[in-house]
C-alpha cells in the first residue's frame, strides 16, 4: 500500500476503500454519517442520523495553511455532535487539487522523461486551438524546463526493451532537485503503461536518493495511450501531492483525536470512494471531488422534484461548476482539462487522464476576484481571494473586491446575516473595494458591482452552453439545481442567458455538495488498452480481458462490504473510425463477446456517432482502442433527510433595496426567512429568499413556490425574453 512519504504502490492492487462490516444496501439503524467538503472558501459539515432523517449542518471558513483545522473546527460547531463513537461513516469531498492546479499553488516538482522527450509536456499537442489568435497562450507546464530531464531508456509500443535503464542518469537528476530542493517527483516513460518496468526501477532509485520526497509514476497514475496527456497527469498528480498528503495525515490525525473511530474515505473523481491512503498517494484523482458530490446532490432533489434531466450548477466561494445529467446519471469521461488559459476554449487547459465526471469547471466563484485585464477591460477570476484574506467585505484585510463584494453591495446579501448572521460582513469594505475599481474604469459603483456580477452570470452560461454544444445537447430542455454558497445567488441570471426557465434551489443548498457525499455509491473504474479493428479482434483475448477486470471488481466490491448479488456491471469500449485520432465511447454487452455481438456493437457505435455528429462514415472501418468495466455497488440508503421544522411566524423578514438592473437602479425587494415558508407556499419576485448557508434571488419575471420536499421551485414566468 502506499505510504504518505515516498511512496510505491504495486498498480496491480485495485484502489479500494474497506468499510469493514457495513452493508451499504441497507445502513445500521444507529448509524451516523458526516459528510465533509472542503471548498477554496468555505469548509461544509454534514451530521445525518439515517434512522431519524435529522441532519446538522456547518459551514466554516476553509483554514490556510492546514485546511483540516477548519474541518475539526466545524465538526465543533455542528449542533448535533455529541457522540463521536456514533459516527460510522466519514465521507470526505474538496475542491482543495483542483484549485491549487488553477491558481498554481503547488509543490516544486521534477519531471524525468525519456532522454529526448522533456519537452512534450511544454509542445503538447502541437495544435492551436484557436487557429486566429494571434497572441494564442498555451497553459504554462507545472515543471519549469531546468527541473526535467531525459534518463536513457527506450520501450517500444508492446513494451519490449530496446534500452536499458542507465540508472546513473536516474542519480544525477536526483542530485539537481536535491539541490533546487524539490518536494515532488514525476516519473513519465515512453510506452511504460505497457512495460512499466523502467518507471519502477527509477522509483526505487528516487526514494533512495530522495526520502520523503513523493514520487508520482505514470502506469500507476493513468496507464494509458498519449505520452503529452499521460505526462501532464501524472506532473499534476505529484504536483498537489505534497499538499494532499500533508492535509489527509492531518485530518486523519485530527479525527481520532474527538473520539472518531470510523475510517476516512474520499469521493474520487469518478463519483466513487476511496481510503485516505490511495487518495495522498493520487490526489489527481480527487480533482473534482467537490464537484461529484454537487453533481449526486442535484441528481437526488431533483428526482424529488420529478425532474430527471438536470443542470447541476454548484457555485462555491472558489470555482463554479457544472455538469449535464440524463435521467439521473452523469457521463464519465477520462478525458479532461483544468486550469484553462482561455475558460471556454478546449484545449487552453491542463490535460487529465483520469475518470470525472464529464463537467465544466472555470475560476469564478464568491471569492474570485475582479479586475482589469491587459487590455485594460474588466475580468473575474481566476485568483480567488479564498477565506484568508477574502472578499474585502470579510474585513479579514483582503482589499481587492470580489463577486461577494459585488454581490453585497447590490444588496442581494444580507451583511448582517451572511452564515445564518455568524459572520458579519462589512459593506463599507466591499464599496471601497468597487469603488476603487470602478474609478480605474471611469463607472460608477452600482453599474461596476452589477458588471461583476453580470460577468460571472455570463462566464458561467457560455461554459455551459459550450459544454452542451460539445456533446449535442439542446440545455433548454433541462432544469437547474443550484447549490453551492453562491448558486442560488447567481442561478435565475445564468439559467436566463441559457433559456432554461426552471430553477430547483434544494433546501440547505450551500452545503449540497457535502450532502451529496453520502449519497456516492462503491464504485471502481477498470481499463485496458487494446487496439484492433472490429474485423479482426481476438475473442478469446478480448474475453479474457473482461473476465479479469470484473473479477478484479467482484473481488474489490465484496472487500467492500457489497453482496454479489448486488454487484453491477458496466461494460465501454472507447472507439474510433480508423485514422482518427480519438474516440467515442460507447456501451458494450455483457457476457461472451464473439461474432454475434458485433452487430449490437456496430450499432451502439452509429447511434453514439450521429448523436455527436449527426452522420456515419460509410466504409470506414471501426477499430477499438481501450475496454473498460466499472463496477459499483448499491447506492447507499440515507432514508428521508428530515427538513427543517418552521419556526413560525411571518415569512417576509423585511424588505431592503436590491439592484436588479443597473439601468433603473435599487428597487425595494421582500426579504423571505426560508425557514418560515411552509410547503405550498408561492410569491413573484422581484425577492430575496435567505436561509444560513445561502441566498436565493428571485428576479423580475421570476416566481417561487416550496415543494413538498423543501426544495424551492423557481420558475421563469413565459413569454418574458
Amino acid at each position: 500500500m502506499p505510504r504518505f512519504g515516498g511512496f510505491y504502490h504495486d498498480a496491480r492492487l485495485p484502489f479500494f476503500s474497506n468499510w469493514g462490516q457495513l452493508e451499504l444496501g441497507g445502513m445500521t439503524e444507529e448509524q451516523r454519517v458526516l459528510a465533509i467538503d472542503i471548498g477554496g472558501t468555505f469548509t461544509d459539515l454534514v451530521l445525518l442520523d439515517c434512522r431519524t432523517g435529522r441532519q446538522s449542518v456547518a459551514k466554516v471558513p476553509t483554514t490556510y495553511p492546514d485546511p483540516s483545522d477548519a474541518v475539526l473546527n466545524g465538526i465543533d460547531s455542528l449542533p448535533d455532535f455529541r457522540d463521536a463513537g456514533a459516527v460510522q461513516r466519514v465521507i470526505h469531498g474538496t475542491t482543495l487539487v483542483t484549485n491549487t492546479l488553477i491558481e498554481r499553488k503547488g509543490a516544486r516538482t521534477g519531471l524525468i522523461t525519456t532522454a529526448g522527450f522533456r519537452d512534450a509536456l511544454e509542445i503538447g499537442r502541437e495544435g492551436r486551438y484557436d487557429i486566429y489568435d494571434l497572441r494564442l497562450e498555451l497553459p504554462e507546464p507545472l515543471v519549469e524546463r531546468r527541473l526535467r530531464f531525459g534518463a536513457l531508456e527506450r520501450m517500444n509500443v508492446r513494451g519490449e526493451v530496446l534500452q536499458c535503464l542507465d540508472e546513473s542518469s536516474i542519480r544525477e537528476a536526483c542530485s539537481t532537485f536535491i539541490e533546487e530542493e524539490v518536494e515532488a517527483v514525476a516519473i513519465c516513460f515512453l510506452h511504460a503503461y505497457a512495460n512499466p518496468e523502467h518507471e519502477r526501477q527509477a522509483a526505487r532509485i528516487v526514494g533512495k536518493a530522495m526520502p520523503g520526497v513523493t514520487v508520482s509514476v505514470s502506469h500507476q497514475v493513468s496507464p494509458e495511450l498519449r505520452e503529452y496527456d499521460r505526462t501532464s497527469t501524472t506532473v499534476a498528480n505529484a504536483y498537489v501531492q505534497p499538499l494532499a498528503r500533508r492535509y489527509l495525515a492531518g485530518l486523519s490525525r485530527g479525527l481520532e483525536a474527538k473520539g472518531i473511530a470510523a475510517p476516512l474515505h474520499i469521493m474520487l473523481s469518478n463519483g466513487g470512494v476511496c481510503s485516505a491512503e490511495t487518495a495522498a498517494a493520487f490526489p489527481v484523482r480527487l480533482v473534482e471531488s467537490g464537484p461529484s458530490g454537487g453533481a449526486l446532490s442535484a441528481a437526488y432533489w431533483g428526482g424529488r422534484s420529478s425532474l430527471r434531466d438536470v443542470l447541476a450548477f454548484d457555485m462555491g466561494g472558489t470555482t463554479a461548476k457544472a455538469v449535464l445529467g440524463n435521467d439521473g446519471v452523469f457521463p464519465v469521461t477520462t478525458e479532461s482539462e483544468v486550469a484553462r488559459v482561455y475558460r471556454f476554449k478546449r484545449g487552453s487547459g491542463l490535460p487529465l487522464l483520469v475518470p470525472v465526471l464529464d463537467m465544466i469547471e472555470i475560476g469564478a466563484g464568491g471569492g474570485s476576484i475582479a479586475r482589469l485585464n491587459e487590455m485594460g477591460l474588466p475580468a473575474v477570476g481566476p485568483e480567488s481571494a479564498g477565506s484568508v484574506p477574502g472578499p474585502a467585505c470579510y474585513g479579514n484585510g483582503g482589499s481587492t473586491p470580489t463577486v461577494t463584494d459585488a454581490d453585497l453591495v447590490l444588496g442581494m446579501l444580507n451583511p448582517g446575516y451572511f452564515l445564518g448572521g455568524k459572520m458579519a460582513l462589512d459593506l463599507d469594505r466591499a464599496s471601497s473595494a468597487v469603488h476603487r475599481l470602478s474609478k480605474r474604469l471611469g463607472t460608477g459603483i452600482d453599474r461596476m458591482a452589477w458588471g461583476i456580477h453580470r460577468m460571472v452570470n455570463e462566464n458561467m452560461a457560455n461554459a455551459a452552453r459550450v459544454h452542451a454544444a460539445e456533446r449535442g445537447i439542446d440545455i433548454r430542455g433541462y432544469a437547474m439545481v443550484a447549490t453551492g454558497g453562491a448558486g442560488p445567488v447567481h442561478a435565475c441570471g445564468v439559467a436566463e442567458r441559457l433559456g432554461i426557465g426552471t430553477v430547483i434551489v434544494p433546501p440547505t443548498a450551500g452545503v449540497s455538495s457535502a450532502f451529496g457525499l453520502m449519497l456516492a455509491p462503491i464504485s471502481f473504474d477498470f481499463a485496458r488498452s487494446y487496439v484492433a479493428r472490429l474485423e479482426a479482434l481476438n475473442y478469446a483475448r478480448l474475453n479474457t480481458l473482461f473476465e479479469a477486470m470484473e473479477t478484479e471488481g467482484a473481488g474489490v466490491l465484496r472487500e467492500a462490504g457489497v453482496a454479489p448479488s448486488q454487484m453491477r456491471i458496466e461494460r465501454t469500449a472507447d472507439m474510433r473510425y480508423v485514422g482518427q485520432g480519438h474516440e467515442i465511447r460507447i456501451p458494450i454487452p455483457g457476457g461472451r463477446i464473439g461474432p454475434d455481438s458485433m452487430d449490437e456493437i456496430r450499432e451502439g457505435f452509429d447511434t453514439e456517432y450521429i448523436r455527436k455528429f449527426t452522420r456515419t462514415c460509410e466504409g470506414v472501418e471501426i477499430e477499438s482502442v481501450h475496454w473498460r468495466v466499472r463496477m459499483s455497488g448499491p447506492k447507499p440508503d440515507i432514508g428521508d433527510p428530515e427538513l427543517p421544522a418552521s419556526t413560525g411566524g411571518d415569512a417576509v423578514k423585511g424588505v431592503r433595496p436590491v439592484l436588479f438592473d443597473a439601468e433603473t437602479g435599487p428597487e425595494p425587494a421582500p426579504v423571505f426567512d426560508r425557514y418560515r415558508i411552509d410547503p405550498g407556499f408561492r410569491a413573484t419576485g422581484p425577492a430575496i429568499v435567505e436561509e444560513a448557508e445561502s441566498t436565493a434571488v428571485v428576479p423580475h419575471g421570476w416566481s417561487f413556490a416550496v415543494e413538498a420536499c423543501g426544495s424551492l421551485l423557481l420558475t421563469r414566468v413565459e413569454g418574458l425574453g
